[in-house]
């Protein structure tokens, strides 16, 4: 009998500690998405927070951020920004931070990049932070705002590699040839 107890309380707190989490897709070529997240703690108090998530490419590297509120903690694939040595990649990636003003500090960012390598990742970052942040303010009008300043804030650079051919080592070189 107590172990039954035991079990139903268990499995009460289990429920009460789940989150649900509802995504909305918003229509666009960025891919943006809101989800918003409601946690239980006890029955009648409840929790929601606005996560909005953007994505931003760079060559090969991709980098999605999402935004919420909080303090103005700006997390890079769990790294600390002020933690990077590199300050040319730093200021890069703060570029649209200080666009926004003293709201900046209300809101946390975390971004999540792979593939590239370093300074395609720091621009892959910048896109995904500067359309988070039109996304999350938009009385701000930051769009307008860094399309203005420099427009590969806002719009992903479409430009690739060229693919490697046949009858040589690289894309556009071909192998010697030799006439005695």
């Amino acid at each position: 009998m107590a172990e039954e107890d035991d079990n139903k309380e268990s499995i009460k707190k289990k429920k009460q500690k789940k989150a649900t989490v509802k995504d909305n897709k918003d229509e666009g070529d960025k891919g943006l998405t809101i989800k918003t997240v409601k946690e239980k703690k006890g029955r009648d108090h409840k929790k929601t927070t606005e996560v909005i998530m953007t994505r931003g490419k760079r060559k090969e590297a991709v980098a999605r951020a999402a935004i919420k509120k909080g303090r103005g903690v700006v997390r890079i694939n769990r790294i600390n920004l002020d933690a990077f040595t590199n300050k040319y990649v730093r200021e890069i990636i703060k570029e649209p931070l200080r666009y926004v003003g003293p709201e900046i500090n209300s809101v946390d960012i975390t971004i999540n990049v792979w593939g590239g390598g370093v300074m395609g990742q720091a621009q892959a970052v910048r896109t995904a932070i500067a359309n988070a942040l039109t996304d999350y303010f938009p009385a701000l009008k930051l769009k307008e705002k860094f399309i203005n300043i420099d427009r590969s804030m806002i719009v992903e650079d479409i430009r690739r590699v060229e693919t490697k051919k046949y009858k040589g080592p690289k894309a556009r070189a071909r192998y010697q040839k030799s006439y005695r």
